[in-house]
């Protein structure tokens, strides 16, 4: 086999074997592409069912109040700790699958600097992209959780008071859970959008390189 050749076996394995990355790469993408979009679709799901929930605990606030009832008082109180103990625990959990995510970018932006590209100059602008958001929705998850601890301290010494600066102090603590549950929703609702363009987009690119 003469030089000519053996250059010609090589270009063409290495071809070959760069074709094959891409290809795993591309199937990774697609494949966590699809995840992700689950999961916003699950928190969503979730972040209505909460603000429903919390919404009719207000309604039976002010009922309660209104009527002077305490049977219906101390049940809604019970149902209010019970809604707070489990949306700190959803935020939690939220905001470790942010590290976590933050972390596989932290790879596949690593992977990128080393030359894992194959021929593919746009992974690294995107893999970029991609941690500066979960970067972003870490932050924010965390000042989520950070708000609702707050007024978890503040709500809980409340619970079982019926002096009107106590109760006027208690209902605007809901209501703030409220906001806030809305607030989620919506950062939710644009979390997922950007995942169906970054979806759209990798398919676009794919066809391209096709």
């Amino acid at each position: 086999m003469n030089r000519f050749s053996s250059a010609l076996l090589i270009g063409s394995l290495f071809l070959a074997g760069a074709a094959h990355a891409q290809d795993w790469r591309n199937r990774q993408e697609r494949r966590q592409d699809r995840q992700e979009i689950r999961q916003d679709k699950r928190e969503i799901r979730d972040d209505r069912r909460d603000l429903a929930e919390l919404q009719t605990v207000l309604t039976r606030f002010d009922a309660a109040w209104a009527n002077r009832n305490e049977r219906e008082m101390a049940s809604v109180e019970t149902r209010l700790r019970e809604l707070l103990h489990e949306e700190l625990a959803e935020s939690q959990a939220e905001l470790q699958r942010d590290k976590k995510e933050i972390r596989r970018d932290n790879r596949e932006v690593r992977g990128d600097r080393r030359g894992d590209l194959w021929g593919r100059p746009a992974a690294f602008k995107d893999d970029r992209r991609d941690r500066r958001d979960d970067v972003q929705d870490a932050r924010a998850e965390a000042q989520s959780l950070r708000t609702r601890m707050a007024i978890a301290r503040e709500l809980y010494p409340l619970m079982g008071s019926r002096h009107m600066y106590d109760l006027q102090r208690t209902r605007s603590l809901i209501v703030q859970l409220i906001n806030l549950g809305q607030q989620e929703l919506n950062q939710n609702h644009q979390e997922l959008r950007e995942d169906q363009r970054e979806k759209r987009e990798d398919r676009r690119e794919d066809r391209r390189r096709f």
